[in-house]
């Protein structure tokens, strides 16, 4: 953070995003912007429809102008880089939280590694990464492979972790009532990415169907191709608010992280976004035991670690927490 912070302090900055502004990641660099910068300007749309979206903030990088010294493209830069030669004399940031090469090739498997189109995305990252004065990852794991992978210059780039929205998530008293009273609630939320295991997070649940004492709480736009068990310990809510979605978290005993996937090799190079909002709001979570969760989890009295990809090792670490292990 020193670092970039000596790339905009007291200069004019102009960020840029494709992503709906009061996206975690936006928030936390438009935040520490204008605690830096000496004049900051912000590209973005307010536009529902990302299609849409995206041709507005290209309409307004064509009529942005020059007048400022750092162009620090937001979420996805690819979105925005026919813009990088139009900027090749400013100082350029990008944040590298996606790889579309990664994202649609091995995480999603949208493509075969062999295809044209996987060449397109290797190439599109590769071009943004080499163009780009600074790149930011989210975790140190993330930028060896970006740097192995796209031949990276690893002088240009650092890591910033992100963080929870504080005005939201922080400590809160557990008030729990009614049904709940006596249960031990175990509580996950996502928006239901391969990479976050969900498969495994709802084996777990069934396993634990004859757990009565327990009772989970999903929160997520689950698809039909998923099995999700159907059992008395368990209420599914397709998304909360963010203040609701607070207090929910607030009344849980244990919240589930992840990643969970153990077949993705992303899922062990990411640290969940929900773990930071965990971690903010004081709560005991259980993380997947691997290199990115422990750059800062390692020592925490709050974490449990469970080996990913596995729904019986995450159903027996739920059952010890709730005996108090």
């Amino acid at each position: 953070m020193q670092q970039l912070e000596q790339m905009v302090r007291d200069r004019k900055v102009v960020f840029v995003t494709t992503k709906n502004i009061d996206y975690i990641r936006n928030v936390q660099e438009i935040r520490f912007l204008e605690q830096h910068a000496g004049r900051l300007r912000v590209i973005c749309s307010h536009q529902k429809n990302y299609a849409v979206r995206i041709l507005e903030v290209w309409w307004k990088l064509l009529f942005a102008g020059r007048g400022f010294d750092v162009i620090f493209f937001g979420f996805a830069p690819q979105l925005v880089a026919p813009f990088f030669h139009k900027y090749r004399d400013r100082e350029i940031i990008i944040d590298f939280f996606v790889s579309v090469y990664d994202t649609l090739i091995n995480d999603r498997k949208k493509f075969s590694v062999h295809s044209p189109a996987a060449r397109l995305c290797h190439w599109i990252d590769s071009y943004v990464i080499r163009r780009a004065d600074c790149i930011v990852t989210d975790t140190r794991a993330d930028a060896r492979y970006f740097i192995r992978e796209f031949r990276g210059d690893s002088s240009r780039f650092r890591t910033v972790y992100l963080e929870a929205d504080r005005t939201i998530y922080y400590p809160r008293e557990q008030r729990k009532s009614g049904r709940l009273a006596d249960k031990f609630v175990v509580l996950y939320f996502g928006s239901i990415l391969p990479l976050q295991g969900v498969d495994v997070v709802l084996g777990a649940i069934g396993l634990l169907k004859d757990e009565t004492d327990i009772f989970f709480q999903f929160i997520g736009p689950v698809s039909d191709k998923y099995h999700m068990p159907v059992q008395d310990n368990v209420e599914y809510i397709d998304w909360l608010a963010q203040e609701e979605l607070a207090a929910y978290i607030a009344n849980a005993d244990l919240c589930l992280a992840g990643h969970f996937d153990g077949t993705i090799d992303k899922a062990k190079r990411t640290i969940p976004g929900k773990a930071y909002i965990y971690n903010a709001m004081g709560k005991r979570m259980v993380l997947g035991d691997n290199k990115a969760n422990r750059e800062l989890f390692d020592v925490s009295d709050n974490v449990v670690w469970t080996d990913m990809g596995s729904a019986e090792a995450l159903a027996d670490v739920i059952r010890r927490c709730k005996c108090g292990l």
